[in-house]
């Protein structure tokens, strides 16, 4: 007796909208799963009458980036996911996916630019939002909103020291180190209407990395697992409306290779080994 699961889609559907001066631009790179039983018989028997190409959904993700009138991630895989479902019945349930595609605007004559931007930078948002079908029509059955790939780099105020040791410990006990982490967060709001950006209490992703930096900056952490604490109950305390808060890190602290005049200290590259560090924190 076997049982099955099954799953297909699009990934990394990247595209640009662009208005000119008209409107600020949106750029992401969109990932659709679909799931569901219908399009069993194209795995068990080569039946591909119900499958929807995944070259389509390419073509329809682009299509309702056209049609999308509002500017926030969250929305947007919120807006595709039910029009997909809409549109092609067959499809029980499924996850849109989007990563921003980074657009910061460049130095223009007086201030920002409102035609040039800058897409240098590494990190950015992300959202996921699942839909099913519920009496025939679209529905939102959960959001994560998120900002991935954050490299920090703080030069004092860090730690750890006092941890277990056994014959297999060479690590030195660090006081006051440097510390450089490679962090992604992720968060959850308590009602899905402010976790697909259609409530009043949604608010930017870029606040909350904002805030994430704050925390690092002020905190004196003992370890990694201290500082992500912190971070995550600062950002529930700050946000009641917000139902849950996870961080994955690694840690990518340098190496202390020579000391230098007037307390300068010399660090290279971290090796290629690193600490994995994560957390949830849910109300």
């Amino acid at each position: 007796m076997t049982s099955t699961e099954i799953s297909y889609g699009k990934a990394r559907v990247v595209f640009y909208r662009l208005a000119g001066r008209e409107a600020p631009p949106l750029a992401a790179s969109v990932d659709i799963d679909v799931f569901g039983e219908r399009f069993i018989s194209a795995y068990t028997e080569g039946d591909n009458r119900a499958v929807v190409a995944t070259d389509t959904m390419k073509n329809f993700v682009y299509a309702m980036a056209a049609e999308y009138a509002g500017n926030t991630l969250l929305g947007l895989c919120a807006f595709v996911g039910r029009r997909f479902l809409a549109t092609y019945p067959v499809m029980e349930a499924l996850r849109v996916s989007a990563r921003e595609v980074p657009l910061d605007a460049a130095s223009g004559e007086h201030g920002p630019s409102e035609v040039l931007f800058r897409s240098t930078r590494g990190d950015g948002a992300v959202a996921r939002v699942s839909l099913d079908v519920d009496a025939g029509e679209p529905r939102v059955t959960g959001a994560q909103s998120g900002w991935e790939g954050m490299v920090l780099v703080k030069t004092t105020g860090s730690s750890f020291a006092a941890f277990a040791r056994d014959d297999y410990t060479t690590l030195p006990e660090l006081i006051d180190r440097p510390l450089t982490i490679h962090l992604d967060a992720y968060w959850r709001y308590a009602d899905l209407r402010d976790g697909i950006a259609e409530g009043v209490g949604f608010f930017g992703p870029r606040a909350v990395r904002d805030e994430i930096e704050r925390t690092f900056h002020e905190f004196n952490s003992r370890s990694i697992q201290h500082l992500v604490h912190e971070m995550g109950t600062r950002l529930l305390a700050a946000h009641p409306q917000l139902a849950e808060a996870e961080f994955v890190a690694e840690n990518h602290t340098p190496d202390h290779v020579r000391d230098g005049a007037g307390g300068v200290k010399v660090f290279a590259q971290a090796r290629g080994t690193f600490g994995k560090i994560g957390l949830v924190l849910r109300r």
